[in-house]
């Protein structure tokens, strides 16, 4: 039987990075097979891709990645609980014996005895969470006090760091649900989650697309730091597009559907609490871009990330009652599939009939709410090009997986 690792990605764009962390993940892990499962059009933290995920699909599976799966959108733009849970669930569906993710901690083991000691402090942990929460602090920085309180940092794992926050969900979804999966963790190198500038061949993706959108070009800069066949997308992408996606495509669409909600309306949105719809709705009228428009709305208990993920449930038109269920089920109702390699082919024969959910491999009529989410996100993302190009990348989602031949 062949062995599979599974990654957790977004390419948000691929970069030299993601080659290394593929590398010593086959290493680490020993497996015949790569599974990558990306967040699709829109990200964890809230924003549009810089290109979507059929180019960031391509630019994977011709650097290393030999299946490539797409997490649901549904699980894509959330927190790092529910972020976690549909890409581990995701993985474990397809049988993956292993995953491996970068953290600043680089130790699996620390990960592991950090969620053993929180079962056992779980009650302190959430007296702690709530007091801090009442007390005004953002939900992250409350989490880091209430962490800090139960001695979590005992165990050399800094939970304010963002890797480190997403590997411990990963590592807490394996554990909590008793999947045979073994986690595994490779040290971040040489430059950090959130850093904006470029400083060597391995650069945060963050600094790589702040340079591209400064320049509205590939500089040599750039370069340096992507794989060729990232910058033959991303150049392709923009030819074909017309652009690379920001916030800022998408500010007067969400400005006027914002002015034209009524109160109740927006209240229904996910992520709209604590009667937040009314600051959103007085800072509208007076806004001149996606970026001034968030800097007006936020606070210490608003953070810059829970308001990009509210202007895509806006932009989607995603409500409450839409992503409620998701904590509820177990695991993902289905897997669906974005490409593969011939290796991936190889691993997909062995391994198909043991499915225990469907393989969805388009974007197809299909009875499950979390594809018509996909569909309205796909509509989401797309709908700030011209309308041919609107509708030529639109018809993507109907065709067959990618498939590279090595």
């Amino acid at each position: 039987m062949m062995q599979a690792c599974g990654l957790i990605v977004e390419y948000n764009p691929f970069h030299n990075g993601h080659v290394y962390h593929i590398q010593e993940a086959q290493k680490a892990s020993n497996a015949d097979c790569m599974i990558a499962v990306m967040s699709g059009n829109f990200l964890q933290r809230g924003e549009p891709a810089i290109m979507d995920k059929f180019a960031r699909t391509k630019a994977a599976l011709l650097s290393g990645i030999d299946i490539m799966l797409e997490l649901p959108f549904g699980y894509a733009v959330q927190s790092s609980e529910l972020f976690s849970k549909g890409a581990v669930h995701t993985l474990n569906e397809i049988g993956v014996s292993s995953i491996c993710f970068g953290s600043e901690a680089g130790n699996e083991s620390d990960f592991i005895k950090s969620y053993y000691h929180l079962q056992h402090e779980e009650e302190s942990f959430h007296n702690v969470l709530k007091q801090s929460l009442n007390k005004g602090y953002s939900f992250p920085e409350a989490s880091r006090i209430a962490y800090e309180q139960i001695g979590l940092s005992d165990h050399h794992i800094d939970l304010t760091k963002p890797n480190n926050i997403l590997g411990y969900s990963y590592v807490s979804t394996i554990l909590s649900n008793h999947l045979n999966i073994k986690p595994l963790t490779i040290e971040r190198t040489s430059s950090g989650y959130h850093d904006q500038a470029i400083t060597g061949s391995i650069a945060s993706a963050t600094s790589i697309r702040k340079a591209i959108h400064q320049e509205e070009s590939l500089t040599p800069q750039v370069s340096k730091a992507i794989p060729a066949i990232t910058g033959e997308q991303l150049t392709e992408y923009r030819n074909e597009a017309g652009l690379w996606h920001t916030w800022e495509n998408y500010f007067n669409l969400l400005q006027y559907r914002v002015m034209t909600m009524s109160l109740s309306e927006l209240a229904s949105i996910h992520g709209v609490e604590e009667g937040l719809e009314y600051r959103i709705k007085k800072t509208a009228p007076n806004a001149t871009s996606f970026m001034a428009w968030i800097e007006a709305i936020k606070t210490k208990r608003y953070t810059w990330t829970r308001l990009q993920r509210i202007f895509v449930f806006l932009l989607a038109n995603i409500k409450k009652t839409d992503i409620e269920p998701l904590r509820m089920t177990k695991s993902v109702p289905y897997i669906r599939l974005l490409g593969l390699t011939s290796n991936g082919q190889a691993y997909l024969n062995k391994v198909k009939k043991q499915l225990e959910v469907p393989l969805i491999s388009k974007l197809s009529r299909q009875p499950d709410p979390l594809l018509q989410l996909e569909e309205r996100a796909s509509n989401a993302y797309y709908s700030v090009l011209p309308l041919t190009t609107r509708q030529k990348m639109r018809k993507q989602e109907l065709k067959p997986p990618i498939l590279i031949g090595k």
